[in-house]
């Protein structure tokens, strides 16, 4: 994505929390992930009401940063290379030259304060590139300790950006006197909220829209309690999950009623937002009944990640200013090459298993949505060459699996991995965990698929791009694979009678192979 490799860190000044997220671009391999650091200083306590930083929390932010950049250095970002943003907090704080100059003093590192405005433009960069835009404009919000950023957008770009002084630790120290809430705080917040919201639910009724997503640790940590409380797994990344708006209900009547004490038990719940988390559940509560919302999907990228994307893009002119590119097959492309993958042997397979996937159609009657999943199981179905040969389709389903991919819910990004797990040896097994995790139509879905890669895989056994298309035609018994080839095709068909069984089995017919004359 970049023509030379370059290490960038971006440090996010936020009101409870800094953040710092190392990354490393390149052309090809786009960016990769390097490091990533919090510190929950919570530098806005008390400064919301008096608009003071306190002496406390400015040390502790100046100590915060010099650890962050001892951390940057080692991993080789050049200081020019280093970005800081502040946000909320900071923003509205009196003293905010002071701290800015000390900061300077101290560090060495340049604070940029920035807008409510141009946070929610990062946010917007952020997520529009771990989470796929469609047609249909989203409501993505972003949820700070002093600010909450609104941003409507589509795949052709933005619609909306705003920036409401509703974060969770500014409606924390307004709002909440008693532990638990008593019901009449949670009222006054609950319209305090439904009337910061009101222009952005206009524009939304106005534009369709019916999917939020969220970012920031507020919204992570309510999607782990949600798994929690459902008793599923909470580890790992929860990009492009998502969860109803009945999931989260019965969260908010499970948790709302607690006591301080009683909520830090909970499985999910950052020790360190016990408290913030009460605004946070009345806030996801308003946006969803305000904005009409059918579910809220998570991103795990917002401001850092947008900061890093702008400054790349301004440095080096880089792709990513056009807002309706493909996230999916970009990070599906950018893992390839970060495996060292064989690129034209890969797309060769995924061009073949496409024309095998159309022409089979009518037997494996399987939606448009699983053709595009098949593509990328076949362009990445040999990277567990990069661990080992052996066994090398189970490194891929391991590689794929947590290989962060972008723009994919977990379930997509689960198919993927078995698909390109089962493209050779042994076929899909109740006895395979990741296998029998997934829902009984991708059960069904893996089947067929991986039967078409095994198929498109022999048929490029040569690494040659020999096979220019396929041509089927097919009976009650009999499926028929004609083969136009620049040679003569007897490796191919050599391979593909070795690896044809599991889709004979799966479309319950006899495969054979003719070739074609050109």
């Amino acid at each position: 994505m970049v023509s030379d490799a370059l290490r960038v860190a971006a440090v996010d000044l936020g009101t409870n929390s800094f953040h710092m997220i190392i990354v490393e671009g390149s052309r090809e391999k786009g960016i990769v992930e390097i490091d990533r650091v919090k510190d929950m200083i919570c530098i806005g306590r008390g400064s919301i009401s008096t608009k003071m930083l306190s002496e406390d929390a400015m040390q502790a932010g100046i100590t915060a940063l010099k650890n962050f950049l001892v951390l940057a250095f080692q991993h080789g970002v050049a200081p020019e290379h280093v970005l800081a943003f502040a946000t909320s907090a900071i923003r509205e704080a009196r003293n905010q030259s002071e701290f800015i100059r000390r900061v300077k003093l101290e560090t060495g590192l340049k604070v940029k304060v920035i807008s409510g405005r141009e946070e929610a433009e990062f946010i917007y960069y952020g997520v529009r590139n771990a989470v796929k835009l469609g047609s249909v404009s989203d409501l993505i919000f972003d949820i700070g300790g002093g600010s909450v950023e609104f941003v409507i957008a589509d795949r052709s770009g933005v619609k909306l950006l705003e920036s409401r002084k509703i974060g969770v630790a500014r409606m924390l120290e307004r709002f909440v006197t008693a532990d638990p809430v008593p019901e009449y705080e949670i009222k006054l917040l609950e319209q305090f909220f439904a009337a910061e919201m009101v222009s952005a639910a206009d524009m939304a009724a106005e534009l369709g829209v019916k999917r939020g997503i969220a970012s920031s640790g507020t919204a992570e940590n309510i999607a782990r309690m949600i798994r929690s409380l459902q008793g599923e797994e909470i580890e790992g990344s929860l990009n492009n999950s998502g969860f109803s708006r009945k999931e989260f209900n019965r969260l908010y009547k499970t948790v709302l009623p607690l006591s301080s004490a009683e909520r830090s038990k909970l499985t999910g719940l950052d020790e360190k937002r016990v408290d913030l988390i009460v605004p946070g559940l009345i806030l996801f509560d308003t946006v969803f009944r305000t904005f009409g919302l059918q579910e809220i999907v998570i991103s795990d990228s917002a401001l850092r990640e947008g900061m890093v994307l702008h400054y790349l893009q301004a440095k080096h002119d880089k792709q990513g200013k056009h807002p309706g590119r493909d996230i999916r097959r970009e990070s599906v492309y950018e893992l390839g090459f970060r495996c060292n993958w064989h690129r034209l042997h890969s797309e060769q397979v995924a061009r073949l298993c496409h024309q095998l996937f159309d022409q089979l159609s009518a037997l494996h009657g399987l939606d448009m949505r699983y053709r595009e999943l098949l593509e990328y199981a076949a362009l990445l179905h040999n990277i567990g060459t990069f661990i080992s040969i052996s066994s090398h389709h189970k490194h891929s389903q391991y590689i794929i699996m947590n290989g962060d991919l972008r723009g994919f819910s977990p379930s997509e990004t689960a198919i993927i991995g078995n698909v390109a797990r089962y493209h050779r040896k042994s076929p899909p097994s109740e006895k395979h965990t990741q296998y029998s995790q997934l829902k009984p139509g991708d059960r069904k879905a893996v089947d067929v698929l991986s039967g078409i890669l095994r198929l498109a895989n022999g048929l490029e056994r040569g690494h040659r791009q020999n096979i220019r298309s396929v041509e089927i035609s097919f009976d009650e018994e009999t499926i028929t694979v004609g083969l136009q080839s620049r040679l003569e095709p007897d490796i191919e068909i050599w391979a593909a009678e070795l690896l044809k069984s599991m889709l004979e089995t799966v479309l319950n017919r006899t495969i054979v192979f003719e070739p074609l004359q050109a």
